[in-house]
């Protein structure tokens, strides 16, 4: 047990954080064109900005669970019906999805720097206010409303969101041109499958106490 989170909270949330990283959306796709147009150097090191990105939004994350849990019931219900209501709406646009389009591009030499790509992802990734919202919805369904570690437990959730990420985005990278053409005939599956998990969390939030 870390931080009161058991082997079975973090497994849990590893498996959602997966599903909802493989979900096609903004940063995989653009790390899988980069990495059929440009390369797998592109892909990867776009792929790695995503994720030390993602750091930023565990930071005010972490701080903004730490306030919520302390403040006033009226408070927390507000918060917690507002993410619940981003989440299923989340839901409910995956669902709708018709499946995710790309275009791979003819590869061309590429002398971009590594850090290039990297400075591009962490920037897109870290000012986009879309994840933020979603890390301030998606962190607190796996943290104890009522633990005196709540802070530690989003902060520790957040640093495995991103190393997951890492893993992940440097595998499509890595098998840009493979994974392409499999999300390119299951991209409706996985938007239907991230759909389902966003309205059950926010479902499971809406229906939270503060304890």
């Amino acid at each position: 047990m870390i931080f009161d989170l058991t082997s079975a909270q973090i497994f849990a949330f590893l498996f959602a954080a997966v599903l909802v990283t493989l979900a096609p959306g903004p940063d995989n796709l653009a790390v899988l064109s980069l990495g059929i147009s440009r390369g797998r150097r592109a892909g990867i090191g776009f792929g790695l900005g995503c994720a030390l990105g993602c750091f930023t939004h565990t930071l005010w994350a972490s701080l903004g669970i730490s306030a919520v849990l302390a403040a006033s019931n009226a408070a927390f219900t507000v918060l917690k019906l507002a993410g619940a209501a981003y989440l299923c709406w989340m839901g409910w646009q995956a669902l709708q999805s018709p499946g995710a389009k790309f275009a791979a591009g003819v590869r061309s030499a590429d002398a971009t720097p590594f850090s290039t790509y990297l400075r591009r992802g962490f920037i897109a990734n870290a000012i986009n206010p879309k994840v933020a919202l979603f890390f301030l919805a998606f962190l607190p369904q796996f943290v104890g409303a009522g633990s005196a570690h709540a802070a530690a437990q989003s902060a520790l959730l957040g640093a495995l969101f991103a190393a997951q990420t890492v893993v992940v985005f440097g595998l499509i990278g890595w098998f840009a041109g493979t994974i392409g053409g499999f999300l390119a005939q299951h991209s409706r599956r996985l938007d239907q499958a991230t759909g389902v998990l966003f309205l059950g969390l926010g479902v499971r939030l809406a229906l939270e106490t503060r304890g």
